[in-house]
């Protein structure tokens, strides 16, 4: 006896069932149109108003009346609009065909003969008419009055065409919308399904993100063989929240998840909820999960969930709208079919985000979303990783050195060095290079960082040399202190908005930053200023930047990170200066007195302690500005060995065979001193020397 292989619902053990979209029908709305349509065709031919006939003005109908061309004439008058006109035949005409008073048959006489069909009007102006009727007389033309009555009047016409609108507008946006069946698929999701024979997306095409993908591994062995955890008694996950700036990621991850299981994988972005229509969302919302029941075990994927997903603020005892805004339909449908009374079996929530703080609380519940993972920035392993899978379609120079490209890019996301290598691949197809070297990258790395040079700047002699000693006094700072960044490269070709630039590129990922850093920082932010006095004896508008960003770091020191001495282990938060109303700062104007006079002296003494460090050294100023003229541009090494300053020891090398950490979310580590120049990070000597006594 043969087995039945079949399981009752039409499928095969062991075999996945075929992919069937859910029966989509539009045709509802079709109808509709067409009874619109066809309403308004038999108010227009049952109008003998509207029949097909030539209008003549007063005076060609006299011209024809003497030419003796018209055959019958009738004066009409509509008692329902009161118009009055007159209806003939001219027999010079082509034969019209027949029609009746519905506009198909001829009218006949009352002895059964045929007349002929009128094919011209003359609208008559409001009055008798008398000259006219006398003009007639004259020639033996007669011409009886009928009236008639207008089956369809302006007004029943007007009630009509309003009631078809009125019912059109009821069955399209409030009976079909609310059910997901709306005419031309508008409450019907507008999720894209990518099947298996898509192009693949697997993890050998993410790079970057080892632990974000070690967390996702667990739901690909769930999707592919769910029996190894129920029989223990787990479940699969609802939700998982990819969370990190833009760029790192997030949406390859979760293709990439999808690609390894080999399931159906849904793309949507909340954008696509929202409508102008209240209920188009939370229908579109319903829609995309009964689809994914159809194709169940099947991933879902949200791009900006933060779209629909935004916290809903209360305002006394109720939510603000009522519970009735498109949004907050749209957020409570879709926690209601995350974790409501009928589960969702085997359809996985994945959703990304760059804001995980304004979601709302009931959304990122166990039960909704099990998970967040963060997707950060790449380390610096995973930015050489990410550069050769980039650089997989490009054709390099022998000299090309990816790996000093990724220990020059830190802060960087995967979007970022993807557009460094096109911007590279670029620059060499302009320069008609058979490969793209090195000097090809680190242009395009300074473009995607700084901007493009802009070599066509108006630069007088003068502003050249004020830039060139600006500059100056940043690198050289920068080569002094011990707790600054290493030099990368120092120009006076203008880039972006700058007219120079000083950039320092630390040699490893920054995971912390310490007070002696921030303290040497400040000092390289007053060197360009200190330096433009040195040689011209007065100041310019060049500094702005330099002087903001001190500033902003020396009330950074004191307000958030407890480094003043003393306020100490402090905190002082203003208020968000978003609010709706003014609201006090929690701490009193005296202290606030004393927080300005901290931060004026961090700065007053970080300004002294450059001076006197250029002072020493005015010859080595001197002899870069001098270089600097000249070459327009040097890498940092050329100019440590021009002004006999040993190279700061390599620190990454302390970390090796240790894992890399991700800079902070948020902070970019690399620093140029720019407009004309920003800076590196510094301590002073006299505190480290105080420090060991």
């Amino acid at each position: 006896m043969s087995e039945n292989t079949n399981n009752g619902k039409g499928q095969t053990p062991g075999k996945r069932p075929q992919l069937q979209q859910p029966p989509r029908s539009g045709r509802s709305g079709w109808i509709v149109l067409a009874v619109i349509g066809l309403s308004i065709a038999l108010m227009y031919l049952m109008n003998p108003d509207t029949a097909q006939l030539r209008d003549l003005s007063e005076s060609e109908f006299r011209a024809l009346v003497m030419a003796g061309k018209v055959d019958s004439l009738e004066r009409i008058r509509i008692l329902d609009t009161g118009s009055n006109y007159l209806l003939g035949h001219d027999n010079s005409a082509e034969k019209p065909r027949r029609r009746s008073r519905f506009g198909f048959v001829q009218d006949e006489t009352a002895d059964g003969e045929e007349k002929p069909a009128p094919n011209f009007r003359v609208r008559l102006a409001p009055g008798e008419n008398e000259d006219l009727m006398k003009f007639l007389l004259e020639k033996n033309i007669s011409c009886p009055i009928r009236e008639r009555t207008n089956p369809f009047g302006p007004l029943l016409r007007d009630l009509l065409v309003m009631g078809l609108l009125v019912f059109a507008t009821w069955f399209l946006f409030f009976r079909n919308l609310r059910g997901g069946n709306g005419p031309f698929g508008v409450g019907k999701s507008r999720a894209k399904l990518l099947t298996a024979d898509k192009k693949k997306t697997t993890f050998k095409d993410v790079a970057g993100v080892d632990e974000a993908k070690e967390e996702v591994q667990e739901i690909i062995e769930f999707l592919k063989a769910p029996a190894k955890f129920k029989k223990l008694g787990g479940k699969i996950p609802k939700g998982v929240l990819l969370v990190g700036p833009p760029g790192t990621g997030k949406t390859l991850l979760a293709r990439a998840i999808a690609g390894e299981a080999g399931v159906p994988f849904f793309s949507i972005s909340g954008s696509d909820f929202m409508e102008m229509f209240v209920g188009v969302g939370a229908s579109r919302v319903r829609d995309m999960f009964e689809q994914g029941k159809h194709h169940a075990p099947c991933i879902i994927f949200i791009d900006e969930i933060d779209a629909i997903g935004q916290k809903r603020s209360r305002t006394g005892g109720g939510y603000t709208g009522g519970g009735y805004s498109e949004q907050e339909q749209t957020l409570n449908a879709m926690l209601v079919e995350m974790d409501g009374f009928s589960a969702n079996e085997g359809v996985i929530i994945v959703a990304a985000t760059n804001r995980p703080d304004v979601l709302d609380p009931a959304l990122l519940r166990p039960g909704r979303f099990d998970r967040q993972i963060v997707v950060d920035l790449p380390t610096l392993k995973g930015r050489e990783e990410i550069l050769r899978i980039h650089a997989k379609d490009i054709k390099f120079a022998p000299d090309a050195d990816l790996k000093r490209i990724a220990r020059g890019t830190p802060g960087f996301s995967g979007a970022d060095l993807a557009n460094l290598l096109n911007e590279a691949a670029l620059l060499a197809a302009r320069k008609s290079l058979d490969g793209v070297g090195h000097a090809e990258l680190e242009e395009a790395r300074d473009k995607v960082l700084w901007g493009r040079e802009r070599r066509s700047a108006g630069y007088t002699k003068r502003e050249r040399e004020i830039t060139a000693w600006h500059e100056s006094g940043h690198a050289l700072l920068q080569l002094l202190l011990d707790h600054t960044d290493p030099l990368h490269k120092v120009t006076i070709i203008p880039r972006g908005r700058a007219l120079g630039a000083t950039m320092s590129l630390p040699d490893h990922d920054i995971l912390n930053r310490t007070k002696l850093q921030f303290l040497d920082e400040l000092v390289v932010f007053a060197g360009g200023r200190i330096a433009e006095e040195f040689h011209t004896g007065d100041i310019s508008t060049g500094a702005a930047q330099d002087i903001a960003q001190a500033t902003h770091l020396a009330r950074e020191m004191v307000c958030r990170y407890g480094m003043s001495e003393k306020f100490g282990f402090q905190a002082f938060f203003e208020p968000p200066t978003f609010s709706a109303e003014p609201v006090p700062p929690p701490f009193s104007e005296r202290t606030s007195e004393e927080i300005d006079a901290e931060v004026k002296a961090l700065v007053d003494k970080a300004y002294e302690r450059a001076k006197k460090l250029l002072e020493e050294n005015r010859d080595k100023l001197e002899t870069l500005a001098a270089a600097l003229i000249e070459k327009e541009s040097m890498d940092g090494r050329d100019v440590a060995k021009l002004l006999g300053i040993p190279e700061k020891p390599d620190s990454a090398g302390e970390d090796e065979g240790k894992e890399d950490g991700s800079p902070s979310a948020g902070e970019r580590p690399e620093k140029a001193t720019t407009e004309p120049a920003e800076a590196g990070e510094s301590a002073a000597k006299e505190e480290s020397a105080a420090a060991e006594k």
